[in-house]
């Protein structure tokens, strides 16, 4: 079995339930081959997936480090690293994860959605409201959404101000 069908069978077992057994395999494969990206890829979400979030940190920071080839991957260890930060605590790093995250793919409105609860953690209200505000408008296809669009766009920044 090659390296890529075993990280497609721990692949498999994550998702189906059994992570303990996916993150066995993938640390077992990690030790014969440290320099792989997405088997450090895997392991944090797996790592994730069974709440050991300060356990998933140096993985998705490998992986980045070591570069993932594929741009979904990519994303994917962005936004797991950068809310994974957020629920660590480290909301400064998270936000500029987060942030580049949303520069670097802009059609993925998830990295904006988490950026909101960062700013949030921040205090940075106004400015996570304002974000949600615009991504709400923006990707909703609720039809009462939709009727108000412009109006919830209009007002997204606009949030302290009172009008005489």
């Amino acid at each position: 079995m090659t390296a890529t069908h075993s990280i497609d069978a721990a692949v498999q077992l994550r998702s189906s339930g059994r992570a303990e057994e996916a993150r066995t395999m993938l640390l077992e494969l990690l030790s014969a081959d440290g320099s792989n990206a997405e088997l450090h890829y895997q392991l944090a979400w797996t790592h994730d997936v069974l709440g050991l979030e300060r356990e998933a940190v140096s993985y998705y920071e490998q992986s980045l480090a070591l570069g993932l080839p594929d741009a979904e991957q990519k994303a994917g260890a962005m936004l797991g690293l950068g809310s994974t930060y957020r629920t660590l605590g480290q909301y400064t790093e998270s936000r500029t994860l987060l942030e580049q995250g949303a520069l670097e793919f802009p059609q993925r409105a998830e990295f904006k959605a988490f950026l909101a609860m960062t700013l949030h953690n921040l205090g940075a209200h106004t400015e996570a409201m304002e974000l949600l505000l615009t991504l709400l408008a923006d990707t909703s296809n609720d039809p009462g959404i939709q009727d108000y669009r412009k109006a919830i766009k209009y007002y997204a920044d606009k949030l302290e101000q009172v009008w005489p």
